[in-house]
């Protein structure tokens, strides 16, 4: 019979502490037992252990100044709506210009502040996937492990996340920035002059839910990376459980 070499194993993992990694590094398993295929249990701590790797890295990634700012895919620009409207700004409203560099860029600072928080969010909902999950997400496409996450816990994260960005938008200027912006803006949309410009429209004063959504875009884009990384570059499986599990998939 195959066990695992060590219960707390994958109580480390479930718990999602720093060490728990450390711990996975450190397991030796009986010689031969690297070519056998892994069981259940050593399959959903594999799936746990990449989702926490992909998420430590993308967040360490994130939290850094211009981790999104500075990152072009990542970059939070202003709401659709507003981009619409961008010229307008720039052209009639005194300042409009530096008004919206500042808004971009206190809402990216935003993100920044807040990414740290959304860790132990993911982290309760791992340990929360089953076997069968396990078994489904590790056979699935390439970004099966980061879907699961997205569609069972979106929900959840932005309601425990929202109240974190809100605050780093407030903590940041984002909020006041966005409203120094808006409120002009919005007066003049709302004055007669501004029926003698084509897309002269108000635009939401309301900056939380979105900051909200597109960091969390950028961090499940991360751990998508992440995760695609340790799927195709055997050099990423950085443990012997890592290497068990998903060296399945190199023999398919």
């Amino acid at each position: 019979m195959r066990i695992l070499p060590t219960i707390a194993l994958a109580g480390a993992i479930l718990l999602g502490t720093t060490s728990s990694c450390e711990v996975l590094k450190n397991v030796k398993l009986p010689p031969g037992l690297l070519n056998t295929d892994p069981t259940d249990g050593e399959i959903g701590s594999g799936l746990k252990e990449a989702l926490n790797v992909g998420i430590g890295k993308g967040v360490s990634e994130l939290i850094k100044t211009d981790g999104y700012f500075g990152n072009e895919l990542l970059k939070i620009l202003l709401p659709p709506e507003a981009q619409q409207v961008q010229e307008i700004i720039t052209k009639y409203v005194p300042g409009g210009d530096k008004l919206v560099k500042d808004a971009v860029l206190k809402m990216n600072r935003a993100a920044e502040d807040a990414a740290n928080e959304a860790k132990p969010i993911f982290v309760d909902a791992i340990t929360s996937m089953s076997i069968t999950d396990a078994k489904n997400i590790l056979f699935g496409n390439q970004n099966a492990a980061t879907s699961y996450l997205r569609d069972k816990t979106l929900q959840s994260l932005v309601a425990a996340y929202a109240p974190k960005i809100n605050n780093s938008l407030s903590k940041v200027g984002a909020i006041q920035a966005w409203e120094a912006l808006s409120k002009p803006y919005n007066k003049f949309a709302n004055s007669p002059a501004a029926s003698l410009v084509k897309g002269a429209k108000p635009i939401n004063p309301d900056l939380g839910a979105y900051v909200t959504q597109k960091a969390l875009d950028g961090l499940f884009l991360k751990v998508s990376d992440s995760e695609k990384d340790i799927r195709q570059n055997i050099a990423s499986r950085t443990s012997q459980v890592l290497q068990r599990v998903f060296g399945m998939l190199d023999k398919k």
